[in-house]
């Protein structure tokens, strides 16, 4: 029996009368119940020791491997992700689990000399117990295991509540990964706001990735319990352009990075800056690069940008252009589907929505900057501050003259997206909130500190 009578309904953004799965909403006793089994489930996990947590995490990075196909297709069909970007998301999640299949064997202390007389001081680090998960639809298979697998690789059990419109392949991944793992370490909850919150509730380390309004209230509950909390939020990220860049190759990337998987991504570029005499030239090849973009069915793997997630999200992609200056795209295409042409704008008015909220939609402003300090002003006078793109030939001026950007990763000449998973990930201001993850930051955040003293008997 659920406590609530809510459905959960996955559609297909490409084809909206295609519908994987409507089942209900298990409700927020579901969520305790399954924090409960896994907390039964954990200590045995861990007692295992590292060799059994190894291989087992390894076992799932082969499964993943074998079912690359079929992963691929779902999130196709489920959230729209083009072909291409799909085979990679799930290449990229079993190396994910590979990666973390080491964790278990690295060092999780250290020994330390006592400041007078005899005995030992260790730190050692052990998990927290069961870590509860809440992931958004636009990584399917990357979010939940660039969580998942460093969790469980330290120790802890897991219970995962995915996006709604991601629920096929939350219940795909966990089959994967219940079969290669003892029974209650992983658990895969449909759900929403309600299940979402009883897990906050009852978990003993929360990890989120979302919107900035659900990221705050669940730092503030989970604060409020004194439970270890990190939430990735928003991004309303910055591509700036010098006069010395390839001006081809920097809209190459920017393109990619506004338009790809119809911008879809917290790590996409919303804002265009271009410093000084760039601007006119990267207009023009901006536009043209944005206009080349393969906008259409995202099982075609020459597609780039498919469909939106929803219909209120191509709504909102509409919205943010209406009564700008449109330099190309502007459109909504007929036909199924919730598509938006990739869109560049420009003399958007400062307190302009655009500049200040998250889209995330296939949409840019371009805005000019006299220098590289007025670049930097621009960039950081949002609320946001995840990824920065930098543009430019001149080593000095992207190490020294941008120092001052306020954001938590900067990539040069490369687009503002894209993530190295053994490297620590996180932003700034509005965009994160508590400890870093991935890479070994993720075993720091999923485990605590304990410090022992150890004497001899009749020290004194």
């Amino acid at each position: 029996m659920t406590d609530t009578l809510s459905l959960i309904t996955s559609h297909n953004p490409a084809d909206p009368s295609d519908v994987l799965l409507q089942i209900p909403a298990p409700g927020a006793f579901a969520s305790i119940e399954a924090v409960e089994r896994a907390r039964d489930a954990q200590p045995g996990w861990l007692l295992g020791g590292a060799a059994a947590r190894s291989t087992a995490l390894g076992a799932v990075a082969a499964a993943i491997d074998t079912a690359g196909a079929e992963l691929a297709e779902l999130a196709v069909r489920e959230v729209g992700k083009p072909l291409t970007e799909a085979r990679a998301e799930v290449a990229r999640t079993a190396a994910i689990w590979r990666y973390y299949a080491q964790a278990p064997y690295e060092p999780v202390g250290a020994v330390h000399e006592t400041a007078a007389g005899p005995g030992l001081l260790l730190t050692r680090r052990r998990p927290h117990g069961v870590a509860g998960l809440i992931t958004p639809w636009n990584f399917p298979f990357a979010i939940p295991s660039w969580k998942a697998a460093p969790a469980l690789a330290a120790g802890n059990a897991v219970v995962l509540k995915p996006a709604p419109e991601a629920t096929a392949c939350a219940r795909r991944l966990a089959e994967i990964a219940q079969r290669a793992l003892p029974e209650g370490v992983f658990t895969a909850l449909p759900g929403g706001a309600p299940e979402g919150g009883a897990l906050v509730s009852a978990a003993d380390v929360v990890s989120f990735t979302g919107s900035t309004v659900v990221g705050r209230a669940v730092v503030r509950d989970a604060t409020a319990r004194g439970i270890p909390v990190q939430a990735e939020m928003g991004g309303l990220n910055a591509a700036i352009v010098l006069p010395d860049a390839d001006i081809e190759q920097a809209a190459a990337h920017i393109a990619a990075a506004i338009a790809g998987y119809a911008g879809q991504k917290c790590t996409a570029t919303s804002r265009v800056v271009a410093v000084g005499s760039a601007l006119d030239p990267l207009r023009e090849a901006l536009c043209e690069a944005l206009r080349a973009i393969p906008v259409g069915d995202p099982a075609d793997p020459a597609t780039v940008s498919g469909p939106l997630i929803d219909e209120r999200a191509r709504d909102r992609a509409g919205d943010a252009w209406h009564g700008l200056d449109v330099l190309t795209g502007g459109t909504v295409p007929d036909g199924p589907g919730w598509y938006a042409a990739p869109t560049l704008v420009e003399n958007v008015p400062a307190g302009h929505g655009l500049l200040h909220e998250e889209v995330f939609g296939p949409i840019a402003a371009l805005l000019p900057a006299d220098d590289v300090a007025h670049a930097v002003r621009l960039t950081n006078s949002v609320p946001y501050g995840l990824v920065t793109s930098v543009h430019t030939a001149d080593l000095d001026a992207a190490l020294c003259g941008l120092d001052g950007l306020d954001t938590g990763m900067i990539r040069i000449n490369a687009p503002s997206t894209g993530v190295d998973f053994h490297l620590p990930f996180g932003g700034a201001k509005a965009s994160s909130l508590g400890p870093r993850e991935q890479g070994r930051a993720a075993l720091e955040f999923y485990t605590a500190g304990r410090t022992y003293t150890l004497s001899p008997t009749g020290a004194t």
